[in-house]
């Protein structure tokens, strides 16, 4: 028996350490030490949980702690992450989002599902809840002025290119009308406070307006979600025919570079710093006095190197407003300088970090355009 034991603990490890089961089957997590006996692929711990909740599709076991049996070693042998994803990922659209360890629960979890216990990507062609190029339903909205959630329709049309929202089921004309080309969303389940919260962004005259919502079944939050991306991934494919697949999913929605609190002063450097929730969505640093409102308080855009934009630590020697937290970063632009403080070093550097790799890009003709709308408004 104890023979029996060490041989399959020796032909586990082989199969372990094969170069496809280094990384979790459905994030993508370095080192996953959990599997499937019934499905076959190894998975991090985060994403055992979540499989652990669908025992009638897998069967979750340490590799390290559990035994396993010859059978269910061969099986894994057998199997492993290449085979089964090969069965169970054939057929994603290219504008369903994957997501990573990163992010949040309702997105891995509702990944793992539509794999594993719904299958919508095994066969071709298979008509999908998001693919069809409409979406109507009902989604909790927060109220712009009152912060209440209210049930609201929203509709999202590929063929208007546009997604609206009404404030009356029976109402015939939209409170919003924004078309499918501005719209990013991402999702923000720890700043709306609901597990399926999710921000959808749109530029109105220039400037960014948030909406949050969220809806009861985390399938479909998701749902409307990837029913964006794809509404936007067929518009663009019309707009830009040259461009490739990749080209055009990259343009898909995007999560921000980075979020938080900060310190900022005025123009004239000498106001009393006063605190605000930052937001950088790639170029465009967007400040809010609560990390709900609807709109902006101001933008700074965040242009390249090249073009005279950098990121110093620290703030100017002889600074005279009066800041609470001593860990400064300063914003050069062509025009001025934009000074912030953190209220830890380990926030300081996090966005010295989000700032250096927008700097560090070129900037594209569109962005060109933008920077020459934020002189001109200042």
């Amino acid at each position: 028996m104890a023979g029996g034991n060490e041989r399959s603990r020796k032909a586990l490890k082989e199969v372990w350490k094969r170069a496809e089961n280094s990384l979790c089957a459905d994030c993508g997590k370095p080192d996953p030490d959990w599997a499937s006996s019934t499905l076959g692929v190894f998975i991090c711990l985060s994403c055992s949980g979540i499989h652990r909740n669908i025992p009638s599709i897998s069967k979750v076991k340490s590799l390290k702690m559990d035994y396993w049996d010859d059978a269910q070693v061969q099986f894994l042998a057998k199997h492993g992450n290449a085979v089964t994803k090969g069965i169970y990922e054939a057929h994603i659209p290219i504008y369903y989002y994957q997501p990573t360890y990163n992010d949040c629960q309702v997105l891995r979890e509702q990944w793992i599902r539509a794999k594993y216990e719904r299958k919508e990507f095994t066969e071709p062609g298979k008509q999908l809840p998001y693919s069809d190029g409409v979406k109507e339903g009902i989604l909790w909205k927060r109220g712009r002025d009152n912060g209440q959630f209210l049930p609201r329709k929203f509709l999202l049309s590929e063929r208007e290119g546009c997604l609206k929202y009404f404030t009356k089921q029976d109402a015939k004309e939209p409170k919003i009308n924004v078309k499918i080309d501005v719209i990013n969303a991402t999702f923000q389940p720890e700043k709306i406070g609901n597990p399926n919260g999710l921000q959808i962004t749109y530029l109105k005259d220039n400037k960014t307006r948030n909406i949050f919502v969220y809806h009861e079944s985390g399938k479909e939050v998701v749902d409307w979600f990837n029913a964006i991306r794809s509404v936007q991934f067929h518009y663009l494919k019309v707009a830009f025919p040259i461009a490739s697949d990749n080209e055009i999913k990259n343009r898909l929605t995007r999560n921000f570079l980075k979020e938080g609190y900060m310190e900022k002063t005025g123009p004239k450097q000498r106001e009393a710093f006063k605190r605000r929730w930052f937001t950088l969505d790639h170029r465009r640093l967007m400040y809010f006095k609560d990390p709900l409102d609807a709109f902006a308080k101001g933008e700074v855009f965040v242009g390249s190197g090249e073009n005279g934009y950098s990121v110093q630590k620290g703030l100017p020697s002889g600074t005279q407003g009066n800041f609470s937290w001593h860990y400064g970063i300063t914003i050069v632009t062509p025009d001025r300088e934009y000074l912030f403080t953190c209220e830890t070093e380990a926030d300081q550097l996090e966005w010295i970090r989000a700032f250096t790799s927008v700097i560090n890009q070129a900037m594209t003709p569109q962005e060109y355009a933008i920077e020459a709308y934020f002189k001109f408004k200042s």
